[in-house]
This record gives structure tokens, C-alpha cells and sequence, in this order.
């Protein structure tokens, strides 16, 4: 039974992690007034009629704080790479220039700074369900063991050590939240 409930709590644990990962990864991807190569992840670009990952047609690079430049390796694919961003509606207009492709990142105004805390904390509260969802069910796989043999104060001394990683996991979730608001707001 013991090996039971170390299974199900290292599961959880995975899982939840997995769910942090997750959050980073999204976190990441919404722009703070700084370029950064990452906000193009997930765009996909029409290669030879294949969707292909932009970062695997084209080198992405930082010029300066507010640019970023993509320099595709073959020139004709110039044209699928900007109709790629424009599709994707990332707010920023792609500057064609015959070799590469400029993104300039507006400045972003107050409004728009509060609009992207709100995507992040919605991100978080996504991520935060998660983790419910998984404390709920690691805690009804316990009240299976339960019924099959498992004694009542183990069962219990589980689900608190569940719950107390499910906290750690969501304080977590707040710390990564807290940092992003701050690099947003800060102009």
C-alpha cells in the first residue's frame, strides 16, 4: 500500500510540474515590450505546402530591444513567412525588405499593458484548475486504496501531503504571475 501511495503522490507531483512547465511556456510567449524570439513560437509558415514551424524555415534574431528580424534561408520563402505572421494576428506588421523580415514592436500603451496582465492571469488561473484537477484525482485514487484496505489515517496523512504540494504548486503559479505582471508594467 505504501509503494501505492508514493506512486500516486509522485504521479501528481509530475503532473503538476508538467502544468508549471506549461505556464512558463505561454508566459513566455506573451510580449512584455521586448523583443524576444520565443513570442514566435507556434507560428506556423506554408513550406512547399507542409506546414512547417517558423524557426525551422528562417533564423530568428533580436536587432535591437523593439526588433526582431527573421532571415529565412531560402528567399522565396519571404512571402509564406509574412502572410505566416500576418495570419497568426500577433499585432505587429511584418517590414519586408527583400533578404529578411522585420517585426518593430510598438511601444505598448497603458491599456494594452493591462490587457496582457489579464491574458497572463488567465493563464494562471488555466493553470491553477489544472492542478485542482490533479490534486482531485490523486485524492480519489487514495479513497480507492481506502476501500480496498488502506487505514484511515494513512489515507488521511496522504491527502494532506497532496494538498500541501498542491499549495506549493499554486504558490508557484502566483510567483510566476507576480514576475510577469511586473516586467509588463514596468515602461
Amino acid at each position: 500500500m505504501a509503494e501505492d501511495i508514493a506512486s500516486i503522490f509522485a504521479d501528481a507531483e509530475d503532473h503538476m510540474k508538467k502544468a508549471i512547465n506549461h505556464l512558463e511556456a505561454e508566459l513566455v510567449k506573451i510580449r512584455a515590450g521586448k523583443a524576444n524570439p520565443q513570442m514566435l513560437d507556434g507560428l506556423v509558415v506554408d513550406y512547399y505546402g507542409s506546414p512547417m514551424p517558423i524557426n525551422q524555415v528562417a533564423n530568428i534574431s533580436v536587432m535591437d530591444a523593439r526588433t526582431l528580424s527573421i532571415q529565412p534561408w531560402e528567399k522565396n520563402m519571404l512571402q509564406p513567412i509574412e502572410r505566416a505572421i500576418i495570419a497568426a494576428n500577433i499585432g505587429i506588421t511584418p517590414q519586408n525588405d527583400g533578404a529578411l523580415i522585420r517585426l518593430f514592436l510598438p511601444p505598448l500603451t497603458e491599456e494594452r499593458r493591462k490587457e496582457l496582465v489579464k491574458k497572463c492571469h488567465g493563464e494562471g488561473e488555466h493553470t491553477k484548475v489544472a492542478i485542482r484537477n490533479i490534486r482531485r484525482d490523486a485524492i480519489e485514487h487514495i479513497k480507492k486504496l481506502q476501500k480496498n484496505g488502506l487505514s484511515e489515517d494513512a489515507a488521511k496523512d496522504a491527502e494532506a501531503d497532496i494538498q500541501q504540494v498542491t499549495d506549493k504548486y499554486t504558490a508557484a503559479v502566483e510567483k510566476h504571475l507576480t514576475a510577469k505582471e511586473k516586467e509588463i508594467m514596468s515602461v
